[in-house]
């Protein structure tokens, strides 16, 4: 057998203190015989007796509302709470209070808000504030207490589910100006080393078979009376692999405004990265290097872009034993795609990582995303002088890794590819011995 249902009201001490007052006051005078004891019960019970005369039979309803837009760091969130009332009795209080994300600087929502509402009525609460950092965010969930019949009686909590809030990452401005190191799409707007049709001369060959009128060079055919056309470069897409290294997290995220995170300066680039190239026309995907090794597919386009922002929002630190090798082998990569890896550079196996995939014929760049001012926190007397060494360890591996062929460069917002990214592409275009 199921158990009943408790019911939605219940009375609140003021009922109680109403109904023993009237009691004890009307048992003293009967017991002394005094009718002025008596008068005095009879406005407790009149009063009681007129308020619950009509009794509400539905509880009331929050909804909470918030901002489904376009939202990023920094920008303005449009919240609020809206508390109805469906019964034909108004309530003469509702107490209403909700949580929020910590990054979500909402105005006065760290208080309760008491209002009424009318029957068969509703009441909006604003909640206006301000998104600080990235992320998938909350408000509420929402709890209200109403009390009606003049406060006698009081409607146990009801509670509402909270609302996501997505707030993407702010886009730093970004520019990279020079050739990629291989473009193997059949469009685009890099230049190929293949011949093909595209905007680029790439010298006069006689005329043949397949070729089209509107290439034939007249000056050069008048000149040698044979038809001669003009041959161009092909020009073609490329591939951006964004390879986040998530197996730690550095510093302290203070939002927007705030100090950077290693996750903060990772998310951060990667959106302005791919928002760079696919704006290009270029196709771009992203994997991360952990141990849920999620990955986007490559794609083009607005909706890759949005795609990129959404996948971005779910990026956490995934830190896994150091007796565990995530696997990433080179067979995953393409072998014309730019693999741009967003790292720290704090865990060894990462450096081994950007090792074998340039070793294995990649288009490596590395990304250093480590805060200029990390240090860890201070212990004791020796604190200082560990972090010397570990700073002089990690420039240890910075130059073993451009020995290994790996250009690391410090993210610094626009240009900050250009320079590794010409040494990469001259890389690829050199002849390579057998």
């Amino acid at each position: 057998m199921t158990e009943p249902a408790a019911p939605s009201w219940a009375p609140t001490r003021a009922l109680g203190r109403s109904v023993l007052l009237t009691g004890l006051l009307l048992l003293l005078g009967v017991a002394l015989g005094r009718v002025d004891l008596v008068l005095l019960a009879a406005p407790f019970a009149i009063g009681a007796a007129l308020h619950l005369r009509r009794r509400p039979e539905s509880v009331p309803e929050v909804t909470i509302t918030a901002d489904e837009t376009y939202l990023v760091e920094g920008g303005t969130v449009q919240a609020g709470l809206t508390v109805s009332n469906a019964d034909a009795l108004g309530y003469d209080l509702v107490v209403v209070r909700t949580k929020v994300s910590p990054w979500l600087r909402l105005e006065h929502a760290d208080r309760p808000f008491a209002i009424t509402v009318p029957s068969d009525g509703w009441a909006a609460i604003d909640l206006p504030g301000e998104a600080l950092r990235w992320g998938r965010h909350d408000v509420g969930p929402a709890a209200a207490r109403a009390a009606a019949c003049g406060g006698l009686l009081a409607c146990r909590p009801v509670v509402t589910p909270a609302r996501g809030v997505r707030v993407y990452p702010t886009t730093e401005p970004f520019k990279a100006t020079e050739a990629m190191p291989a473009a193997a799409g059949l469009v685009g707007a890099h230049r190929s080393r293949r011949l093909g049709e595209g905007g680029e001369l790439a010298g006069v060959r006689q005329f043949a078979p397949g070729d089209r009128l509107r290439r034939i060079d007249w000056r050069v055919s008048l000149r040698t009376r044979d038809l001669h056309v003009a041959s161009t470069l092909s020009d073609r897409d490329a591939e951006v692999l964004l390879l986040l290294d998530l197996l730690g997290e550095v510093g302290r995220s203070g939002g927007v405004r705030g100090s950077a995170s290693v996750l903060d300066t990772t998310v951060r680039a990667a959106a302005a990265v791919a928002e760079h190239y696919l704006h290009r026309g270029d196709r771009v995907s992203l994997l991360e290097y952990g141990a849920t090794a999620r990955r986007l597919r490559a794609a083009s386009g607005r909706r890759q872009y949005l795609t990129v922002l959404e996948w971005l929002l779910d990026v956490r630190a995934d830190p896994v034993e150091e007796d565990y090798e995530p696997v990433l082998g080179a067979h995953h990569i393409s072998t014309s795609a730019l693999v741009v890896v967003l790292t720290p550079l704090i865990d060894p196996r990462a450096a081994d990582m950007l090792a074998q995939l340039t070793q294995a014929g990649r288009f490596v760049v590395a990304v250093d995303t480590l805060p200029e001012e990390t240090a860890p926190p201070v212990r004791n007397q020796w604190t200082p002088f560990a972090t010397r060494l570990w700073r002089i360890e990690r420039e240890n591996v910075l130059g073993r890794l451009r020995e290994h062929g790996v250009p690391v460069v410090t993210w610094a917002g626009a240009g900050s590819l250009d320079l590794v990214l010409r040494d990469v592409a001259r890389m690829a275009a050199a002849p390579r011995g057998r």
